[in-house]
């Protein structure tokens, strides 16, 4: 039986859990598919000759697209609605992996696999977590964590699915299973996805009437923007890089190399527990204080790993640092449809989603020079650290949620 949402959202619409379920499986698929190239390395190079540092190349070009994409993908979301983006992104991504497994040269794979898919890949997080968010009220945080929780789940669904694949079949031909599959699981789901009905944002108590919705350009500008973009950008360049780099840094302390892939599927493991744990904490205790504790451990535990060179120690860091990592993500999302409303929530969190794909992308690499200027990966940790502790005073800084929403039109002040 369906339950008017509690408060009193602006359509009585929080009981739609079914734009989770879609949107988490959507997530899934986006993101595993993405990651998906790390098990076609090998096979790949082999076959084609093809560089290895070409060919993750696209995971690179791929990451900056989707941040690019990401932005302009919530616009048209606010503009036409959420389902028509997300259609045009499942055709994009099963399209680009389809024509990926034809390519006959390394930069027209960089351009297929990476520029096109990233474009694709960018249409899913922005639109369907700002729906999400938009549909509830009572149980905002935990509604939002669980469609982010499908990006955790696609290292253990989607990279299995493609290793197992590749061992019976090319490279080829597995990517183009992989691409048609996508297209047979998300297309059913778009029906699924559609915009809350009457978007703008639920009233307050006290308030005389809904507050007006901010223009995009004021809200990019404004000071719960910058703080909420920065918080971002450092967060994920905080923990990009040593998760791309703690397998290496494992092995160089003499773990075997099956021993020390696990490490990374243990903070996968954890990251899904986190984003739960940490959706639920929100709802309680709200976003930003749970947030600000996340990114405090996140800092730590990043440094942590230098303290550990056994398997039963990385474990233990590992659990630490994916809970931490995977539970803020979708905070950000919470905090500014919190600031915001819905009506452009599209936009904004595209935004924010752009400057977080910078951080992802600038981790892999800085770690990486750093150990080939320094022989340890010690600075990259160390630096992750500080860029982590740099991301909590950020996040400090944050503004009271109603003085960002009367700045937005007439309305009577929310008490304090």
């Amino acid at each position: 039986m369906n339950m008017p949402a509690a408060h009193g959202s602006a359509n009585g619409t929080d009981h739609n859990w079914s734009i989770v379920a879609a949107g988490a499986l959507m997530t899934c698929v986006a993101i595993g598919v993405v990651f998906s190239l790390a098990v076609f390395l090998e096979p790949m190079s082999a076959a084609t000759g093809w560089s290895r540092a070409g060919i993750s190349s696209a995971m690179t070009f791929a990451f900056l697209s989707m941040g690019v994409a990401g932005f302009a993908w919530g616009a048209l979301s606010d503009r036409y609605g959420p389902r028509l983006v997300v259609l045009a992104g499942t055709v994009l991504l099963g399209l680009s992996t389809v024509l990926a497994s034809r390519a006959t040269s390394l930069v027209e794979f960089q351009l297929l696999f990476g520029v096109m898919m990233g474009i694709a890949a960018g249409s899913f997080f922005a639109p369907v977590i700002s729906t999400t968010a938009s549909w509830f009220e009572r149980h905002r945080s935990l509604a939002v964590s669980l469609v982010s929780a499908g990006m955790g789940v696609a290292p253990m669904t989607i990279a299995p699915l493609a290793a197992w694949l590749v061992t019976r079949y090319d490279w080829r031909t597995a990517q183009l299973i992989i691409g048609i599959g996508a297209w047979i699981v998300l297309l059913p789901a778009v029906w699924f996805i559609r915009a809350a009905p009457g978007t703008a944002p639920a009233a307050s108590p006290g308030d005389a009437k809904p507050a007006e919705p901010m223009p995009v350009g004021k809200a990019l500008r404004s000071r719960a923007f910058l703080v909420l973009g920065a918080t971002f950008f450092a967060c994920c360049a905080a923990h990009s890089g040593p998760i791309f780099h703690t397998v290496s840094y494992a092995i160089g302390c003499g773990l075997p190399t099956f021993a020390a892939v696990t490490i990374y599927s243990m903070e996968g493991a954890a990251g899904l527990g986190g984003r739960l744990l940490f959706g639920v904490m929100a709802d309680r205790l709200g976003a930003k204080r749970v947030l600000v504790a996340g990114l405090l451990i996140q800092a730590l535990a990043a440094a942590s790993y230098l303290l550990v060179d056994r398997l039963a120690g990385f474990y233990a860091v590992a659990v630490v640092f994916g809970l931490a990592y995977g539970g803020v993500m979708p905070l950000y999302a919470v905090l500014a449809r919190d600031y915001f409303g819905a009506r452009i929530l599209g936009t904004v969190l595209g935004a924010a989603t752009m400057l977080s794909s910078l951080g992802m992308a600038l981790g892999p690499v800085l770690g990486g020079w750093l150990f080939d200027r320094y022989g340890s990966y010690a600075w990259m940790y160390i630096g992750s650290m500080a860029v982590g502790l740099g991301a909590v005073a950020i996040a400090l800084a944050f503004p009271r949620t109603d003085r960002v929403r009367n700045d937005a039109g007439p309305r009577v002040p929310a008490s304090a």
